[in-house]
């Protein structure tokens, strides 16, 4: 499956299935971010039950402290 991943067309494996699946393949399950699926956004809550189809856009930002 192909996905527009923060502007860049990127093939995922055919397995990854929900947004939930996609954050564990990147590794970031565990950090405090944002998940946008074309153009909207996605609460948290619903990341194990919103399917992911081929040619979706998503963007996920993710907050770095520092100062």
């Amino acid at each position: 499956m192909e996905l527009i991943i923060n502007g860049e067309k990127i093939s995922i494996p055919g397995h990854i299935k929900t947004a939930s699946e996609l954050l564990s393949y990147f590794q970031l399950e565990d950090k405090v971010l944002i998940v946008e699926l074309n153009e909207a956004i996605l609460e948290k809550s619903v990341h194990q039950a919103t399917t992911l189809s081929d040619g979706d856009r998503i963007e996920i930002v993710h907050f770095v402290g520092g100062g």
